[in-house]
């Protein structure tokens, strides 16, 4: 297993919406093992495939934030299929080390998807799991969290990008870092 390279915001991979998985083999479990290496080292809770830089329609989430194996979901090629209610709270990303900002997202959501053994699944969630899911899909479409923010927010958060670009730190690599992010 490896670590792999955590694409930041300005990378076109992160806005352009995936592909679907054909089959899940061999280098689809490989990636699965890299990418839960990498959200573990980061330390995240979320991980979609686009933000280690593979265009495919897949995704990690484990609330545990890797502290418990058993808790980790992945989602190959899925698909919100009912949505109830709605939150509002703060959310970050790994592709935006140091942004946080507040979104807003059904509180309720279920989700069918193909494990890695071919078979179809469906996952309910509510709260944090239902917004972790529906972050990590939305990297699946090409959005990235701060298109669910307000305008204005959006600009703050455009600026403070641009001032870390011109200071040189507009970079991250796994395992910087102590926040959780999806």
């Amino acid at each position: 297993m490896a670590l792999m390279d955590i694409r930041v915001y300005g990378d076109p991979v992160l806005e352009k919406k995936t592909e679907s998985v054909k089959t899940v083999d061999d280098d689809i479990r490989k990636l699965v093992a890299d990418m839960y290496e990498t959200m573990k080292a980061a330390p995240g809770i979320g991980l979609a495939a686009p933000q280690v830089g593979v265009s495919k329609r897949l995704c990690l989430v484990d609330l545990s934030a890797g502290s418990d194996p058993d808790r980790l979901l992945v989602l190959v090629n899925p698909e919100i299929i009912s949505e109830e209610g709605y939150q509002k709270a703060e959310e970050g990303c790994l592709s935006f080390p140091g942004i946080f900002g507040h979104v807003e997202r059904p509180m309720r959501v279920k989700v069918r998807y193909t494990d890695l053994d071919g078979g179809t699944q469906e996952v309910e969630g509510d709260e944090l799991l239902a917004r972790a899911l529906c972050h990590e899909i939305d990297h699946l479409e090409g959005v990235v969290f701060i298109n669910r923010m307000s305008p204005l927010k959006r600009r703050l958060v455009m600026k403070a990008i641009r001032k870390l670009r011109r200071e040189g730190q507009w970079e991250h690599r796994p395992g910087e870092g102590s926040e959780e992010r999806a």
